[in-house]
């Protein structure tokens, strides 16, 4: 299971790591924040967010994007070229809707 990461920061009040990757077919995004700004915002010091998206709903985000179907590679290279910063989490997650590819959304924090 090859994980490719979309952003990544590092600083004393904050580490933010946002993750791409398949497991089983799954499209599985991800991100997790950990730091005293988290804790600032949320209450605590960790924060987790993601989507999980079905193997019939990544075949929709083949046709979108346009790809040679089941290239898990090329989806997830696709992917780091358009969300590659702090808001890749929002940014995809519109994408989303703004495609009608159905997922389901995690937080935790």
């Amino acid at each position: 299971m090859s994980r490719i990461t979309l952003f990544h920061l590092e600083r004393p009040d904050i580490k933010i790591t946002i993750e791409v990757y398949f497991d089983d077919g799954m499209l599985i995004f991800e991100g997790y924040d950990i730091g005293k700004s988290v804790e600032g915002v949320w209450g605590d010091s960790n924060y987790e967010y993601g989507y999980n998206i079905k193997p019939e709903e990544v075949q929709k985000l083949y046709n979108t994007f346009n790809l040679e179907k089941n290239n898990q590679a090329l989806m997830l290279s696709e992917i780091k070229n358009r969300f590659n910063d702090n808001r890749a989490y929002s940014m995809f997650g519109e994408f989303l809707r703004e495609n009608g590819i159905n997922y389901k959304s995690n937080i935790w924090s």
